[in-house]
């Protein structure tokens, strides 16, 4: 019995797609899973598994979704992811539509691996002008990594390749990890303690950021910045960035690069000999031409030629020379004895012995003069002092009472009486004459009359 209406399988697989679309809780959804069988398709489209312990689900997102993206998505990471169930018709398979997509669970360890990178970069542990240049010709080059991952086999495969003459110390260590870290560190810090390598190569292969992350450890890169030996890191792929990177004195995209980067290409090496081989032979043949120049043109120059003419020629300017010597040598003792005469006449000008005889010349002169001087004016005392003399003498009550005057005192000899009126009869007066004096008595007092002319 044929039924009523038979579905086609592109009617069933619509009509699951529109119930799928239908239904609020399968659309604009999140999703929690590791992402495996990543494809990013030249179209732009991106197609991807997730899955967790117990399931897988396909899952496409699409080119005008993606370009947003601030992180490439790889196989291994794990992931938020936000969208859609629906079903591709074609296939009859339900898959998942990614509108957007975020890292899970390393979102903090983005944040983490940013702030360090701001915090170590304004102490200036990222500064290029503390970054020291590789060695040119290393002759040991350190490896610290996995010795079993493929980074360590790319490394030596390649310093192999490039110089065998090479030597390569390698220090395995775990990269991977909790104890990634701190054997890196002792790693870093032994190589510089034995100083034998010349430049280190510190890195791994690739990863996912947690697998990387003991690359930005702060103690990791503060190892490489005081390592004494240059330090290329050779972490991940090209596309990964670690804090390793920016404390190293050089990066290098892979571990393959970072060999290559270490030590030069011996072919290029002895390349560089056979330049400098020529460069060599080419300079010594120059100098040899212009040595050989040189001596031809000395074998020329009269100097060998007529040896005896440039001997006569040198007698008579060493003669020339002799007498201009002898001439400047007369010359110059001549001024020398003049200049001798005019220091000892003033020399002698201040001999102390004729300067203390000028001197007893001039004191003696100078006594001459004063005697003269003094004499003079003892002369001119003496005549003044006769002349006032003589008017005195002239003046003297005594030559006076010579010619018959006396003078007259009261009875102490303390006034001279000039006048009657100044005694009275019976007072006692003494009269001074020339040869002596008189002692008298008033007796009367007459007086003379004036004259009314």
């Amino acid at each position: 019995m044929e039924p009523a209406r038979a579905l086609s399988i592109r009617d069933i697989n619509r009509l699951i797609k529109m119930k799928l679309e239908g239904d609020p809780g399968l659309q604009d959804i999140w999703l929690r899973g590791e992402i495996s069988n990543f494809t990013f398709h030249s179209s732009g489209h991106m197609y991807f598994t997730l899955k967790d312990e117990g399931a897988r689900l396909k899952c496409i997102m699409f080119a005008s979704y993606n370009q947003r993206l601030p992180f490439s998505p790889k196989d291994g990471m794990k992931v938020l992811t936000r969208g859609g169930v629906s079903v591709y018709e074609r296939d009859g398979a339900y898959q998942f539509y990614a509108t957007a997509m975020q890292p899970d669970g390393i979102g903090s360890l983005y944040l983490a691996f940013e702030q360090l990178k701001k915090k170590l970069e304004s102490e200036g542990l990222f500064d290029e002008r503390g970054k020291r240049p590789l060695p040119r010709y290393p002759r040991t080059v350190g490896v610290i990594t996995s010795p079993t991952g493929a980074a360590v086999k790319d490394i030596l495969i390649t310093l192999e390749r490039r110089n065998p003459g090479v030597a390569v110390l390698l220090y395995p260590v775990v990269v991977q990890g909790k104890s990634a870290a701190p054997a890196i560190v002792k790693a870093i810090r032994e190589m510089n303690a034995l100083g034998e390598p010349d430049v280190l190569i510190v890195g791994r292969g690739g990863g996912s950021l947690e697998e990387l992350w003991a690359f930005n450890e702060e103690t990791v890169a503060r190892a490489i910045r005081a390592s004494a030996i240059p330090v290329i890191s050779a972490v991940g792929h090209e596309t990964d960035f670690t804090i390793s990177d920016f404390a190293a004195d050089l990066r290098a995209p892979t571990p393959t690069a970072a060999a290559e980067l270490a030590v030069r290409h011996s072919g290029e090496l002895k390349q560089g000999l056979v330049h400098l081989e020529q460069r060599m032979a080419k300079s010594l043949g120059g100098l040899l031409a212009r040595a050989r120049e040189r001596w031809q043109h000395a074998a020329r120059s009269p100097y060998f030629t007529q040896p005896r003419r440039s001997l006569l020629v040198q007698a008579e300017r060493l003669d020339r020379l002799r007498d201009r010597l002898q001439y400047r040598m007369q010359s110059a003792h001549a001024r020398s004895a003049d200049k001798l005469s005019r220091l000892s006449g003033r020399l002698s000008a201040v001999n102390p012995g004729r300067q203390a005889a000028l001197a007893r010349q001039r004191v003696a002169s100078a006594a001459r003069g004063l005697e003269m001087a003094m004499n003079g004016i003892l002369r001119q005392r003496q005549s003044q002092f006769g002349s006032v003399v003589r008017h005195l003498d002239a003046l003297s009550p005594l030559k006076i009472m010579g010619r018959g005057y006396s003078l007259v005192y009261d009875e102490q000899q303390k006034s001279l009486i000039r006048s009657i009126c100044e005694v009275q009869p019976g007072d006692i007066v003494r009269v001074r004459l020339t040869d002596g004096k008189l002692d008298c008595q008033v007796w009367g007092i007459q007086g003379e009359e004036q004259s009314n002319g």
